[in-house]
């Protein structure tokens, strides 16, 4: 995966697929991971997004390698970026995955493993990376097990990711496990799949009250955009008599 290198296309249309080698420089990933947001905006919507992560050899435990405050930032931003697409988002984690792994996982809608998925975690010279994936952690399972990571793990088998949500489906089959859920997610992925996804986002962080305007104006939004499907089923049903 390299700033310059084009998506994969899906069978049938679906959406895209990019190999990600985490083993790259941060600036480089940033960059590529910057430029197939930009190809997956132009798409539109009804389309997937999946990326797979390249295995890691199994001593690459540190993340994010050189670079300074400011390159961090910028690949904080291009993944929540990636968070916020309106396509669906599938990560495929095959083998030993370490580097910008648990970044992706964190922020992708459907994870799918294979039998001998491992996760690496970030660690630098026996520290946790405290980026924003140790935020999304804490989201993610909680705070008692994500200090159990934090502060004791080294790595996750497929068994511990599974129950800890990391990894959604296990497939031996990637091709056929991509192709099923690329099907599946592909006529909901849009805009309105987005506004769903942030709402579950922020429930972890928002009092009731705070939380209360945004989900009535997504509600008003959907029955706006119901209503005028009602309308346009009419107008078709009236044209066929």
């Amino acid at each position: 995966m390299n700033a310059d290198m084009a998506l994969a296309s899906l069978p049938d249309g679906l959406g895209f697929m990019v190999e990600v080698d985490g083993t790259y420089p941060l600036a480089e990933l940033t960059a590529a991971l910057n430029s197939v947001c930009d190809q997956v905006e132009r798409r539109g919507e009804n389309s997937v997004l999946v990326l797979r992560l390249g295995t890691a050899p199994t001593e690459t435990r540190e993340w994010p390698g050189e670079g300074d405050v400011q390159a961090v930032n910028r690949w904080e931003r291009a993944v929540r970026r990636l968070e916020q697409l309106a396509a669906v988002s599938i990560v495929v984690a095959q083998g030993t995955c370490s580097g910008p792994a648990l970044d992706l996982l964190l922020a992708a809608d459907l994870r799918i493993g294979t039998p001998d998925f491992e996760l690496l975690l970030p660690v630098n010279d026996g520290h946790f990376w405290p980026g924003m994936s140790l935020f999304r952690l804490v989201k993610h399972v909680g705070l008692a097990r994500a200090r159990r990571i934090v502060l004791w793990g080294t790595d996750i088998a497929l068994a511990e990711a599974r129950e800890l949500g990391l990894i959604d489906q296990v497939s031996d089959d990637v091709p056929d496990a991509v192709r099923t859920a690329a099907v599946l997610t592909s006529r909901i992925s849009d805009r309105e799949t987005a506004i769903r996804r942030q709402l579950l986002i922020e429930a972890g962080t928002f009092e009731y009250d705070d939380a209360l305007g945004a989900h009535l104006a997504a509600c008003d939004r959907e029955l706006r955009r119901l209503r005028k499907a009602a309308v346009a089923a009419g107008a078709s049903t009236a044209r066929e008599l």
